[in-house]
C-alpha cells in the first residue's frame, strides 16, 4: 500500500511571538520550524507532503524540494485548513493531518499511526495524550465503555462543564483518516462556536455519528504535544530538540564531553570517536571526521573536518580542513579556506579563500587572503597577503617549501618560487624566483648618543 498524505497545517497567525518573522520560520537547531514536521513525514514514507499555508505569509524558501503548498484563504481553524485541501483529501487514501508547530513529532510514530489506522480498518484515529496541566487543549471524551465519544475544545472554557474540564487525556491535533471519510466529514462541520471556526476534531463527532469507526491512538511522550506559541515555548522545545540531537551523536561513537555546553544543528554529522570539548557549536551542514576533536569554545559553520583534526578554541566558517591538519587556538578561517592534509593554521591567523598546501604551516599571526601556498612551505609570523588595492582583490601565489620570513608583506598580484625565501621585515611587490632570496629592506642607521641628546632637548624644554 502507497505511503499516505500528510497535510501540515501552517497557517495560524503566529502573533504571540511578537515577531516580523513567520512562527514556523523561526529555527529550531539549524532548521526552520516547518521544516522538521516535513522532514519527519518523509522518514516515515509519505507519499506526498502539503503544507495548508496562509496567503500573506510565503514559506516557499524554507520548504524542501517537492513539498507541495495549499493557501488556507481566510483563518477559520484547523477544520478550515483541512477543507482548503479537500482536492488532495480525496485524492489520498490516507490522510494524517498535523500542526507544523509541534515539530518534536517523531517519524515512528507517524508509521504507528498510520499502521494502527489501517489494520483497524478506522475512518479516522486520533492521537491523544495525558496532559497534567491541559489547559485550553481540547479534552478526548469517551463514553461509558470507553470508547471514543468527542472531542470539546476549551479555548473558551466559560460554557464548558467542569467535569470536561477536569478531563487530562487530550487532543494532540494529530489524527489519520480514510481520505473519502475525511473529504465526507469536512462537508458535516460546522463553525457554530464561540471562536467562529471550524475544527478538524469535529469531523471525528461527524463520523461517529455516520456508525464509522473513530479510534484513540493514546501515546506516553507528552513531547508530541508541545506546541510553539511563545519565544518561550520556542526555547524549551530547542532544548529538547539538542538534547536529542546530542543523544543521538553520543550513542553513535562520538564523545561530548559537556553535553550542557554544546549546540550541535540538526543536520550536523559527527563521525565515531570524535571529540567535542566544552563550549563548541556546530551548525549548518559541518562534517567533522573521525578522532577529530573540537573544541573548547569552538564554533564551526558548514565546514567541512578530516580525520584527526584539532580546532582549539576557533572560528571556522564554510571552509575545508584536510585529515591531521591543526587549527588554532583562537584561529579564524572565513569561507573559501582550505587545508590539506597535515597543514596547520596555527594561533591568531586569519586564511580567506586560500589553499594552505599539504604540510604547510601559518603558525601564527598572519593573515592569508587570497592566496595559494605550497605543499610544506612555512610562512613566517606577522606575516600579511596584501590582497586589496582599494579597487579589488588580487591574488598571491607562493610555491612549495618556500620559507617567509617573519613580517613579510606580500603585495599581491605576486609570486614566490619553489624553495624560495623572503627576509624578515620585507616587502614584497616583485616576484621572487624559485630558489631564490627575496629582501627589501631599508638601510639602517645607528644614530649613538641618542638617548643622551634626547634628554638635554626634554630638559631644555621644561627649564
Amino acid at each position: 500500500m502507497s505511503g499516505p498524505t500528510v497535510l501540515i497545517m501552517a497557517a495560524g497567525e503566529g502573533t504571540r511571538m511578537r515577531s516580523s518573522v513567520p512562527k514556523v520560520l523561526h529555527p529550531i537547531c539549524g532548521r526552520p520550524m516547518i521544516v522538521w514536521p516535513i522532514l519527519s513525514a518523509r522518514d516515515a514514507g509519505a507519499g506526498r507532503v502539503c503544507v495548508i499555508v496562509s496567503p500573506d505569509r510565503d514559506l516557499s524558501g524554507a520548504l524542501p524540494e517537492g513539498t507541495e503548498t495549499v493557501v488556507q484563504p481566510q483563518p477559520d481553524g484547523t477544520g478550515g485548513a483541512v477543507r482548503a485541501a479537500l482536492s488532495v483529501v480525496r485524492d489520498s487514501d490516507t490522510v494524517v493531518v498535523k500542526n507544523a508547530d509541534h515539530p518534536l513529532v517523531p517519524a515512528e510514530l507517524i508509521t504507528n499511526l498510520v499502521d494502527f489506522h489501517r489494520d483497524a480498518g478506522a475512518s479516522a484515529t486520533v492521537v491523544t495524550v495525558d496532559r497534567d496541566h491541559p489547559e485550553s487543549l481540547g479534552r478526548v471524551v469517551r463514553d461509558s465503555s470507553g470508547e471514543f465519544e468527542r472531542i470539546v475544545e476549551t479555548k473558551h472554557p466559560g460554557d464548558i462543564p467542569p467535569e470536561v474540564l477536569a478531563l487530562h487525556e487530550v487532543n494532540t491535533n494529530m489524527f489519520a483518516f480514510d481520505g473519502g471519510a475525511l473529504a465526507d466529514g469536512l462537508g458535516r462541520i460546522t463553525n457554530d462556536n464561540a471562536a467562529g471556526e471550524y475544527y478538524i476534531g469535529d469531523v471525528l463527532g461527524a463520523l461517529r455519528e455516520q456508525g464509522r469507526a473513530v479510534l484513540v491512538h493514546k501515546v506516553d511522550d507528552v513531547s508530541v504535544n508541545i506546541g510553539i506559541n511563545t519565544r518561550v515555548e520556542l526555547a524549551m522545545v530547542s532544548a529538547e530538540a539538542r538534547r536529542r540531537i546530542l543523544e543521538r551523536h553520543m550513542l553513535a561513537g562520538v564523545t561530548i564531553a559537556a553535553p550542557e555546553a554544546t549546540w550541535i544543528d540538526a543536520d550536523v554529522e559527527i563521525e565515531a570517536d570524535a571529540v567535542i570539548e566544552p563550549g563548541t557549536t556546530l551548525r549548518g551542514r559541518t562534517r567533522v571526521g573521525p578522532r577529530a576533536v573540537v573544541g573548547p569554545h569552538t564554533t564551526l559553520i558548514d565546514s567541512i573536518l578530516g580525520a584527526e583534526v584539532t580546532v582549539p578554541h576557533s572560528y571556522l566558517v564554510q571552509c575545508e580542513v584536510a585529515d591531521g591538519s591543526q587549527v588554532g587556538p583562537f584561529a579564524h578561517l572565513r569561507p573559501g579556506a582550505t587545508l590539506r592534509k597535515g597543514a596547520k593554521a596555527g594561533a591568531f591567523v586569519e586564511i580567506k579563500g586560500s589553499e594552505i598546501g599539504q604540510g604547510a604551516k601559518v603558525p601564527h599571526l598572519s593573515y592569508v587572503g587570497d592566496a595559494e601556498i605550497g605543499a610544506d612551505s612555512n610562512i613566517g609570523a606577522g606575516t600579511i597577503t596584501v590582497n586589496y588595492d582599494g579597487f579589488r582583490k588580487h591574488r598571491t601565489k607562493i610555491g612549495e617549501r618556500a620559507r617567509i620570513g617573519s613580517d613579510t608583506m606580500l603585495v599581491a598580484p605576486v609570486n614566490v618560487g619553489d624553495d624560495a625565501y623572503t627576509g624578515a621585515g620585507s616587502v614584497i611587490t616583485k616576484d621572487v624566483p624559485p630558489g631564490a632570496l627575496g629582501v627589501e629592506r631599508a638601510e639602517q642607521r645607528i644614530v649613538e648618543g641618542y638617548a643622551e641628546k634626547r634628554a638635554k632637548e626634554a630638559d631644555a624644554e621644561e627649564s
